[in-house]
């Protein structure tokens, strides 16, 4: 059953197609749109324009828009707060009540359960257009300087300030050219360790995100902190860095680009000058995820801890003497092993006084769903597993005071909002946070089960069906998304985009592809470079199994998805596309041939693999969903999304592909692109997200049947 609101409608803007061929390692690559990738173009900016023009009278017809809208804006009305950081006599966390635009950053005794948070950061008083964000924050050793990091117009290009928290008073900065850093500080607050971008003014035909480690002490130019790390280095690398809270130890952890491998590097701050760290390297050149737990007091013969998936595909944890590091996997000793079935994803070391030894609080999932355990770092045994609320997900984990027996973490599932709870390491219960104590109750009318089925190889693939019932009783409108990359395992969540969909009487579901983590690193990389067609054969196959299950029928199949998930739903919409009625491409990448040359393009070869590379080029084309659009084809409706403040996928992907498709369609449409200005690639004020969301659903709504909430918000 498909339905269409508006079966007449205004052409299409006109989209020249011009006769540009690049010849690459011998094949003639197609590219009539390569115009539209100059945002800037006059004539780029009048089709932008028409599209914006075309969009807005569209959806001027959609009479189910405002109901949509007022569900999804109720059931993301939900008090939350994010776990908290406690540093000297002082706990920080971030709290949103429903109704605000933003999380605000507030501060209190740490002491004192009953001590009033005072807000010490509010996005919307820096900037009461609602376009200001607080990327990223971190208190000083003993909790009296805050770092903290904003952008603006979603470019996600911070500016680093330092605050004194008694005065929220501003001491130094802004530093620029920060991209969510990590912030190591040193104790006393005198000085910390950063991620910093080089200046492309002074280093012409650099990476735009080119990046060093350095030391910047507060209340001195930025300009003359030392670079400590990332000469001579591989230009696309992450950086992150910590610091113990003695300031004896630190670690810089260094990812190319967003691939699972890490190099690691460890120094001893009191062996040299501080912009000097003597960091001696732990692992480097391996295609393996390790990162270090320290604590403080550590000194070079007392252990430190690894999480690791080298020699252990789904992860374990194993125990070094810092003097014994650079010896590699020879001078570990193992304390939590790999795991059957189940994959370590997260590991907190508390170590109280009242602790006989270091304990490890670990996080794993199993088929997807989180599993909590904790083990006795020393002796290297189990000694509890950790109950949760429900089957789903857990993350957002801090530890309390150095030294404490204290850690927190968040928890939710599809029908509940995200609340945090409080770990005590000396009885081993898991209890409710008092700070978060206006947890919002679980969602009544949602049903989640858990299916199973083959791909097209024969590999088994899970999928969370959330319906009114949970069973397949009729037939209903069904929307599928997925993610299928970059090792991101698609865990339980919370989302009130999906409980809309629902409690209206539609079937969602949520499908861990390969590409993902749900099952590991070999889980990652089977759908990853040269394997990346299994991602979108797995789409397939849970299409398929909506269908011989009976959840759904034909023609009442839409698809969504975001990012890389974006690039999924464009391949499955440009490899078969009568099996679905309408499809949402949010913020995608979709020209595979160049989306390594814009946004953070760079930095995803190690995903994707490089057009540089014959071999990679011909995968590429394969399926890179720009390239395969054919004209005559009957292309459901489909709805593309972009931000013009995007700096990860250039919303030049959108464009090209909105005008490819409406030159190829012989389908009724719409072929639509929503351009959203003001914002980037994810963070955006409530209503924002809300109004998006909304608009999304009455799309996919309208054309496979799917009545609009009868009663919004109850």
């Amino acid at each position: 059953m498909t339905t269409d609101a508006r079966p007449t409608r205004r052409p299409y803007p006109h989209a020249e197609r011009q006769d540009v061929v690049q010849e690459l390692h011998g094949l003639r690559v197609p590219d009539p749109y390569r115009w539209l990738e100059d945002a800037e173009d006059a004539a780029t900016l009048r089709w932008s324009a028409e599209q914006q023009e075309l969009y807005a009278s569209e959806r001027a017809s959609w009479d189910d828009l405002e109901r949509w809208r007022s569900e999804v804006a109720a059931l993301g009305a939900v008090d939350r707060v994010w776990s908290p950081k406690v540093r000297g006599d002082r706990v920080f966390w971030l709290r949103q009540d429903a109704g605000q635009e933003h999380p605000v950053l507030v501060v209190a005794e740490a002491g004192s359960p009953d001590s009033t948070p005072r807000v010490l950061l509010d996005p919307s008083v820096l900037d009461p257009s609602g376009r200001t964000v607080l990327d990223a924050w971190e208190p000083s050793v003993e909790g009296g300087l805050l770092a903290c990091q904003v952008s603006r117009d979603g470019t996600e290009d911070s500016l680093l300030r330092v605050i004194d928290v008694a005065t929220g008073e501003t001491v130094d900065g802004p530093i620029d050219r920060v991209r969510k850093s990590s912030v190591g500080w040193l104790p006393g607050g005198a000085a910390f360790y950063y991620v910093r971008h080089l200046d492309p003014r002074l280093n012409p035909g650099e990476e735009r995100y080119h990046r060093r480690v350095c030391l910047h002490r507060v209340g001195t130019a930025p300009d003359a902190d030392a670079v400590v790390f990332g000469e001579g280095r591989d230009k696309t690398q992450f950086y992150s860095v910590s610091v113990t809270a003695d300031g004896r130890w630190l670690g810089v952890t260094a990812t190319l680009g967003t691939g699972r491998g890490t190099d690691l590097h460890l120094a001893d701050l009191t062996a040299a000058p501080l912009d000097r760290p003597l960091l001696r390297p732990v692992q480097e050149g391996m295609d393996a995820a390790t990162r270090l737990h320290a604590v403080p007091g550590t000194g070079p013969q007392d252990p430190v801890w690894l999480r690791t998936d080298r020699d252990a595909a789904r992860g374990r944890v194993v125990a070094c003497r810092p003097s014994e590091l650079h010896l590699g996997p020879a001078a570990w000793r193992e304390v939590v092993p790999e795991r059957p079935g189940a994959v370590l994803t997260h590991l907190v070391v508390l170590s109280g006084p009242e602790l006989k030894h270091p304990l490890g609080l670990a996080a794993w999932t199993r088929d997807t769903v989180a599993e909590l355990t904790v083990h006795d770092l020393v002796e290297g045994r189990q000694v509890a597993t950790v109950p949760l609320p429900g089957t789903g997900a857990v993350g957002d984990f801090s530890a309390g005071a150095p030294g404490g027996h204290e850690a927190w973490f968040a928890y939710t599932d599809f029908v509940t909002p995200v609340r945090v709870l409080r770990f005590d390491a000396r009885t081993l219960r898991v209890t409710g946070w008092e700070r978060d104590a206006r947890q919002a109750p679980a969602v009544a009318g949602a049903v989640t089960r858990q299916v199973a089925f083959p791909s097209r190889d024969g590999t088994t693939v899970r999928m969370f069906v959330i319906s009114p019932t949970g069973r397949p009783d009729v037939p209903r409108p069904a929307l599928l998304t997925g993610y299928g990359g970059f090792g991101r395992t698609m865990s339980p969540r919370y989302r009130a985009l999906v409980l809309a969909w629902v409690r209206a009487g539609g079937v969602f579901a949520w499908a861990g592809l390969r590409g993902g983590g749900e099952e590991g690193e070999a889980w990652h990389r089977a759908g990853s470079g040269r394997h990346k067609q299994n991602t979108f054969d797995d789409f397939a196959a849970a299409a398929d199994r909506l269908l011989d299950e009976g959840w759904t029928e034909p023609g009442r199949i839409a698809i969504m998805g975001g990012s890389n998930g974006g690039l999924l739903v464009g391949a499955a919409l440009t490899q078969r596309p009568a099996a679905y009625a309408a499809v949402v491409c949010m913020s995608p990448l979709l020209d595979m041939v160049r989306y390594e040359l814009s946004g953070l393009g760079p930095s995803w070869t190690p995903e994707y693999g490089s057009a540089r590379d014959p071999a990679a080029l011909r995968v590429l084309l394969g399926y890179s969903p720009y390239h395969r659009v054919t004209p005559g084809t009957a292309y459901p409706a489909v709805l593309l999304t972009a931000a013009d403040g995007d700096t990860r996928t250039d919303p030049l992907h959108a464009r090209k592909m909105c005008a490819a498709l409406q030159h190829a369609t012989t389908g009724p449409g719409p072929i639509l692109l929503r351009l959203e200005h003001g914002v980037g690639h994810s963070d955006r004020a409530a209503s924002r997200a809300a109004a998006l969301q909304a608009e999304c659903l009455t799309f996919l709504a309208q054309r496979v049947g799917l009545p609009a909430p009868e009663r919004p918000g109850t």
